[in-house]
């Protein structure tokens, strides 16, 4: 009954927010599946193909209610590569096969889902916890401004065949109705939350523009400006041809198609546990990340069965949905049979809505997902904390956002190991038999071993020397090294040395590597128990009888 109540409760809890809000990220995702589609070089159906088979199988079994995925800017921009490759090795084969780049990555998707569900099944999804603040309001930073500077190329029309940036009455009458768009957005919720406010606006608007009849840019001409043929199409169909396009991979499978798989699994694995991430601080609920790893990883396989560009989750989008009330899976499931439909069975509609709204609605969505308290505690923070923030914006917006993201970790992973590389401390005492005692705090692992080392003065000690782990963790290989080089440098100058209050792990390793050990180490009731918090069963006493 508890299963089946949650399971309830994660599917909808407020039918009405969820079928309007997935109304409104359906219109949202129409133009964005279109550029996408552009920017990987494929029929824009494609990408529309792919937004709905994500959408549809994330929405439903994917970890995080709510969550919009679909075809992106930072996958697209890794497949360009594939299929440009692809198309010319098309055309030096002498085979019928017309686009060869994007039968391509149709298979490449059936590796990234294997990749992307094999993640999910070794539980890999819970180390992007290990991601730091920093680099998540980097991230989020960076991707508001992407999200912005690619609203900017809808602000060109077709001149002679060339993009050109608008001006005079065009440009104006376009930036009216962005404002007229935002300006909604931002006064309806003060009225009533009844009503989706961007669904509001983005009708409001298509209405002024249509019985009014004004020369602007629609989701229609937006289409056909970039060489697409319209919205109309059918239902995807089985590439049941895909397994035998294998043997036009010859030597490229290695060098282009493997790859390619494992960056375009990394992109989007990271942008939806990021995405994930930001929506459970929204929400203030926890979503399954490796549930969400094996759903994304089906919705591509799926995608290179069907014939879509495949994708991941959607920053923007999934900020619409929260913002205008979807909290359940029907949300999802609702954009993306949407999306479908207006393929299906409302393209003429559809098409006429204007750009200028969907760009209004992308234009609020910045301005919510940008960490505006950056600023204020930009000053606040540790100056290493502050560069990790402001690179791995820079880095998202320059690179992507896998780059952006593994650099800030390690960049943050960095500075955490120098910091603690220094808080090794030795506190030197002399018992009354004559036995010098060390007393070691803090850390002891490879970027502190050099400190450790300088603690002692092997040639003068006298010939008792203990040293004390009670308030040290042996954390690493090197540390190990580390003791057991220390240990031999005392017992070559014939001394005695013991090693006390080392915890059990440690003490399990140094007698593999010698046997001599078993005189060394000291067993001691006191020795320091070591447990992971997320396992608080393996605790058997109250924690104050711990030393840790």
């Amino acid at each position: 009954m508890i299963l089946g109540h949650t399971t309830r409760k994660n599917f909808t809890q407020n039918p009405k927010n969820d079928i309007l809000s997935g109304l409104t990220v359906a219109l949202a995702l129409v133009p964005e599946a279109v550029a996408f589609a552009f920017v990987a070089g494929v029929d824009p159906l494609v990408g529309l193909y792919g937004a709905f088979m994500m959408g549809i199988i994330t929405a439903l079994f994917g970890g995080r209610p709510g969550m919009i995925s679909g075809a992106t800017g930072a996958m697209a921009v890794v497949m360009v590569h594939l299929i440009k490759k692809g198309n010319e090795v098309g055309l030096t084969l002498d085979i019928p096969i017309e686009n060869l780049g994007l039968q391509w990555l149709f298979i490449t998707l059936l590796i990234v889902g294997g990749i992307q569900i094999l993640s999910g099944v070794l539980k890999l999804g819970k180390f992007v916890r290990l991601i730091p603040h920093p680099v998540m309001m980097g991230f989020v930073n960076g991707l508001a401004i992407v999200i912005f500077l690619s609203q900017l190329g809808l602000f060109k029309e077709n001149i002679n065949g060339e993009k050109v940036f608008m001006s005079g009455t065009p440009l104006l009458i376009m930036l009216g109705l962005v404002v007229l768009t935002m300006g909604i957005m931002f006064g309806l919720p003060k009225l009533t939350k009844k009503i989706p406010a961007a669904l509001t606006a983005i009708i409001v608007v298509a209405a002024i523009t249509i019985l009014g009849k004004l020369d602007v840019s629609t989701v229609g001409s937006f289409i056909t400006d970039g060489g697409g043929k319209g919205l109309q199409g059918g239902l995807p169909s089985f590439q049941d041809q895909i397994f035998g396009l294998f043997s036009t991979l010859d030597g490229h499978f290695l060098s282009v198609i493997l790859p390619t798989a494992f960056i375009l699994a990394a992109v989007g694995l990271i942008e939806s546990l990021m995405t994930l991430n930001l929506i459970d601080e929204m929400t203030e609920t926890r979503g399954n990340g490796n549930r969400e790893c094996i759903a994304q990883g089906g919705a591509n396989i799926l995608n290179g069965l069907f014939g879509g560009m495949g994708g991941c989750a959607m920053i923007g989008q999934s900020i619409i949905n929260v913002d205008s009330g979807g909290r359940g899976r029907l949300s999802g499931a609702v954009a993306a049979i949407a999306l479908l439909c207006f393929v299906l069975f409302g393209a003429p509609l559809i098409e006429q809505i204007p750009i200028a709204a969907l760009v209004g609605v992308m234009f609020m969505v910045v301005i919510g997902t940008f960490a505006w308290s950056s600023f204020r505690i930009i000053r606040k923070i540790p100056l290493s904390d502050a560069i990790v923030l402001i690179a791995v914006s820079a880095i998202t917006v320059w690179k992507d956002l896998a780059v952006a993201v593994i650099a800030g970790v390690i960049i943050s992973a960095l500075v955490f190991a120098w910091k603690n590389a220094t808080m090794i401390r030795a506190r030197k005492r002399m018992q009354e038999d004559g036995t010098k005692t060390y007393e070691i705090w803090g850390p002891l692992f490879f970027g502190s071993i050099q400190n450790f080392n300088s603690k002692f003065d092997v040639k003068n000690d006298p010939d008792k020397v203990e040293i004390d782990f009670v308030e040290s963790r042996v954390s690493d290989h090197s540390a190990l090294e580390a003791i057991f080089n220390l240990v031999n440098k005392y017992e070559a100058e014939g001394k005695s040395i013991t090693l006390k209050h080392l915890s059990k792990d440690c003490k399990v390793l140094l007698r593999k590597a010698s046997p001599k050990f078993e005189e060394v180490i000291i067993e001691d009731i006191d020795d320091p128990r070591y447990h992971l918090a997320a396992n608080p069963e393996k605790f058997t006493k109250p924690l104050s009888e711990y030393k840790i």
